[in-house]
């Protein structure tokens, strides 16, 4: 028996009779991301960076010289996974900071969720010039989202392969380990009250988006559904699609496409503004 299918069979049973326990117990599966170590090809990007510490031991990596873009990986991610995009950003004239999100990488915590994430970004970017652009992945890509609804400005917002409702991946985590509906309910209580916010608010058809913004999304990615994207868009009046037939749910950061419209993104703000000034 696998592992999963065990978890899965206690879940089912306890789940019935304990449901605030196995919702305990899954809140923190949910919570805790595992520390997953940088591929080989991540190695040279990362010995060219510089590291940074910000405000409350949040840690960083910086490159190149220029406008600041920020970066926020997704969960159990590392900054370095933007690899291919922080060369070009870099080529392009840009300085780029990626952060270790909370309880990620050099970061402190043993927790994380989005709520932390998108309060993480908020710290960094009062410490760092204004922002040119800010870029996340995954659930770094609905952290950004939130963020700006937090506060946190910035010219240009990119959002990568990210869910466009925290309230379907909580249902999709508990329909995955197995627990029963009484079970769901309990989880989704205790991660509300862990992130101070009513999981159906953490929706971007409720967020104001009003910067130029672009948003990826592979058709292949097993793990954030593709239709999520047009949801993200469709709340988000000055965005541009740009949905890939194949890239997955991390291949799609080093996609050259991809690089070529942040790149464009970023050139057409900087323009705008120029000529305004």
């Amino acid at each position: 028996m696998s592992t999963l299918s065990w978890v899965r069979g206690v879940n089912g049973t306890l789940g019935w009779v304990a449901p605030k326990l196995i919702a305990s117990k899954m809140r923190q599966v949910f919570m805790t991301p595992r520390e997953l170590p940088p591929r080989d090809w991540e190695m040279p990007l990362l010995a060219s960076a510089e590291r940074i510490t910000l405000r409350f031991g949040l840690s960083a990596l910086r490159w190149g010289q220029g406008p600041v873009v920020l970066l926020m990986h997704g969960w159990e991610g590392r900054p370095t996974q933007f690899a291919s995009l922080i060369t070009a950003l870099v080529d392009a004239g840009y300085t780029v900071v990626a952060l270790d999100g909370p309880a990620h990488g050099r970061s402190p915590g043993r927790e994380a969720n989005v709520v932390m994430f998108a309060r993480a970004m908020l710290e960094a970017a009062a410490e760092l010039p204004p922002l040119q652009g800010v870029i996340g992945h995954s659930m770094g890509g609905a952290s950004a989202m939130l963020a700006v609804q937090l506060g946190l400005r910035t010219e240009t917002l990119v959002s990568i392969a990210a869910p466009a409702r925290i309230l379907g991946v909580l249902r999709g985590f508990a329909r995955y380990v197995g627990m029963p509906p009484r079970a769901r309910s309990a989880f989704i209580r205790q991660i509300e009250k862990d992130v101070g916010f009513s999981a159906s608010r953490l929706d971007v058809a409720h967020y104001q988006l009003d910067m130029p913004g672009l948003i990826v999304h592979a058709e292949d990615d097993i793990f954030v559904p593709v239709s999520e994207s047009q949801l993200i868009h469709e709340a988000w009046f000055d965005s541009r699609l740009l949905r890939l037939e194949q890239g997955g749910h991390q291949r799609v950061l080093a996609d050259s496409r991809v690089i070529d419209g942040v790149l464009g993104l970023l050139a057409g703000r900087s323009l705008q503004t120029r000529q305004s000034a």
